[in-house]
């Protein structure tokens, strides 16, 4: 998996806002999936400059409990809930949804 810096995910944000590129084209040209380009845009849409600033975060099973009602009460997508959030990987919500999941079958079996 290739890693960007701050400054490329701007560039390839700023790109698709001004219009100069599509998803398609940023996707093509840095070598990524257009959803990783699509969260890009829409964690800078929600948070600006500091959503595209890697970090190492660790979050509490408490926070991963209020994102994942979050998702059941507003009915939002992995994708929008990670930029709402500006959680760096929808992939984490959805780890958390199965996790979630496999913890609430154990405790409560057939």
């Amino acid at each position: 998996m290739v890693k960007f810096t701050t400054e490329d995910k701007l560039a390839a944000v700023q790109q698709y806002l001004e219009g100069v590129r599509t998803y398609a084209s940023i996707e093509a040209a840095i070598r990524t999936s257009e959803n990783i380009v699509r969260t890009w845009v829409m964690q800078y849409e929600h948070h600006g400059d500091e959503a595209l600033k890697k970090s190492y975060t660790s979050y509490s099973t408490q926070y991963k409990l209020d994102v994942l009602n979050y998702i059941n009460v507003h009915g939002t997508s992995p994708n929008e809930t990670a930029a709402i959030f500006n959680i760096t990987s929808p992939a984490l919500i959805r780890e958390w949804r199965i996790q979630h999941v496999i913890n609430f079958h154990k405790n409560h079996p057939f």
